[in-house]
This record gives C-alpha cells, structure tokens and sequence, in this order.
C-alpha cells in the first residue's frame, strides 16, 4: 500500500476575519468566511505544495462542520479521519485585522468537537501508512484530545513515523498554563522536530504564570518572559533531535544537541495579516522534509511560504502554490542548500 505523505492533528475551525482591515475591533461591520485551526492550515499549505494529505480534526453535526469538510476536500485533503462527534460544536475563531502588530483574536471552543478527538481515533487513521505525522501542542490542553496526542506520537515513534511538534501556545486554552510546557515536555523525547516561535518555546519551559502578558487580546502573539537560550537548551535536554525557532521577517534559528544554531534568513514584506504565517512556514518546511531536503534548505522553503500568506488576509484560504514560492525564491536569489 502507497504511504501517504503526511497526517496532521489537532483543532480546526471556521474563521471569521474582518472586512474592514484596520478598522478598529469594535468598528468592524463585516466579516470574511474562512477556514483555519493551525493543522488544517498545515495540511491545506503541504496539500497545494503537492504532498498527499490528510488531517485528523473533528467537527460537529452541523452546518459549520459541512462547510469545513467541503473546503477540505474541494482540496484534495484526506477526510476519511474526520469524525463527527455527537452533541458537539464545531469551533469558531474571529478575528480583527489592524496592520502592522494588532490581530485581536477571540476563539469559541466551548464543547468543540475537535478537542473530543480520542486514541481509537488516532489508532483508526493507522499512523504507521503516513511518511510523516504532524500534531499541535494546543491539542493537548483538556481529554480526550491529549491522550489522543500522546498515543499518536508514540505509535509514530513505535513506527518510525518522523513525529513533528507544532509547540502552538495558545494561553486561553489552559486552565493553568504551566501546565502546557508539562506538556509539551513530556512528549519531547520522541518528537523528531519541533517548531515554534521564541514566545512559544518561553511558554513551553514557564515557571510563573506572570510572565505571560496577553495584549489587545492577541491570544496567538502573547508576550513572554524569560531566557530563550536557557530554555532552548531545556528543550534540547529533554530529547527533541531538533529545534526550529521561528523569528518572523528574520527567518529561523535552527537548533540540535550537537550542533551550533544555524540562521535560515526570511523574505522580509509587507504584512497584512500575520496569522497563519507560522503555519505555513510549518507546510513548506515539511514539504521539503518528505522530499529529503536538508532542514535547511527547507526552512527557506518554509520561510518562503509564511513570507507569501502574511501579504493575504486569510489563512488555510490564502496558502501558496509550489509555482507562487518558487517563483519567490527565484526573484529573491534562489533555493541554496
């Protein structure tokens, strides 16, 4: 049987973005139907670069879930894993687009269906037919969803299935959120990548709830304390073989045990909407992971992805093709290893 090329895991949802981009939250009269939950984002960007996909969510009976499902499948993403759970909602994200710094975001989980994602879930997508699984630190903020990750993340280290931790601190979704580094911790040691901004990687070694300040209620760009090379360095300890840290226009920093950090520079542009932005840097790096690509070379790839969707207002909608970033990459000096 064919081994597909990835599976991701974790939240999805229908997002709500403002049409009135710089308009104050509190002024906005219309919004924008989309798609997004980091993981679908991922798989939709690896889907559009060429890779065979699928995603593990879950959606709810209703009209919200449809309207997931059929984006999905309008691209070629793999549903089969979708459940629909009884009683529950599909989630909803709306957000308010104020260029340069400001993305005010409010999610509605309550009883999302995506969080209800259980182990017999995970078992019955068959981790071990994918090159590739990609899962979400925010997944694992309440049951059954976190057991659902733990198991997923040792069937692909039981199988030799490359493990890639998207870190993905979102600190409304924990009721304590130190416990969200216990987390991320603790599945470290069988996780092959991970990746996530300097705020995250802070996040995932806290000690004191304090250092975390949320602003303009940006829920996904808190502001966090602390020492990031200290906390690179736990991570490190704890297992992970490698670290990427995203930095936005200034690239990446890659990370490993026995190596010095290497600096994969980005494509500085004009931003429009931010989000999203670290996903699709996650789709192109993956990309070029399953191609054999040197983790440096396809961090350009990535780089070049969140450069392109941070100038488009939508996320998993507005993810690039293979021709857009290498037509990029081309106008900015080419893709050197």
């Amino acid at each position: 049987m064919k081994k597909l090329d990835l599976l991701t895991i974790g939240r999805s949802s229908i997002d709500l973005y403002s049409q009135d981009i710089g308009a104050d939250f509190i002024d906005i009269k219309g919004f924008n139907a989309f798609v997004g939950g980091s993981p679908l984002n991922i798989a939709v960007c690896a889907g559009r670069l060429g890779l065979d996909v699928a995603l593990l969510t879950g959606v709810g009976e209703d009209k919200t879930g449809d309207f997931i499902l059929n984006f999905l499948q309008k691209e070629k993403i793999v549903t089969d894993y979708i459940p629909r759970i009884p009683g529950a909602r599909t989630s909803a994200v709306i957000l308010g687009i104020e260029p340069p710094d400001r993305f005010p975001l409010v999610f509605y989980r309550d009883n999302c269906a995506d969080i209800q994602v259980s182990m017999d879930h995970v078992a019955a997508a068959d981790i071990g037919q994918f090159k590739v699984v990609q899962v979400s630190g925010n997944a694992m903020s309440k049951e059954p969803s976190r057991s659902a990750i733990f198991y997923a993340v040792e069937q692909g280290y039981d199988k030799d299935v490359p493990v890639i931790l998207d870190i993905d601190f979102r600190a409304d979704q924990w009721t304590d959120i130190r416990s969200f580094g216990l987390m991320i911790r603790a599945i470290l040691p069988k996780v092959t990548i991970a990746i996530g901004t300097e705020e995250e990687v802070l996040a995932a070694t806290l000690q004191d709830i304090n250092d975390v300040v949320i602003e303009h209620q940006q829920v996904s760009a808190p502001k966090v304390k602390g020492n990031l090379e200290a906390s690179v360095k736990q991570i490190l300890n704890a297992g992970v073989k490698v670290l990427i840290v995203k930095k936005g226009a200034k690239g990446v920093t890659i990370y490993a045990a026995e190596n010095e950090p290497q600096d994969v520079p980005g494509y500085p542009v004009e931003v429009l909407n931010v989000l999203g932005a670290g996903d699709a840097f996650a789709g192109g790096f993956i990309y070029g992971f399953v191609q054999g690509w040197s983790i440096p070379k396809a961090c350009r790839l990535g780089n070049a992805c969140g450069a392109l969707v941070v100038q488009r207002p939508g996320c998993a909608n507005d993810m690039p093709t293979l021709q857009e970033v290498m037509q990029l990459i081309e106008d900015r000096g080419g893709l050197t290893d």
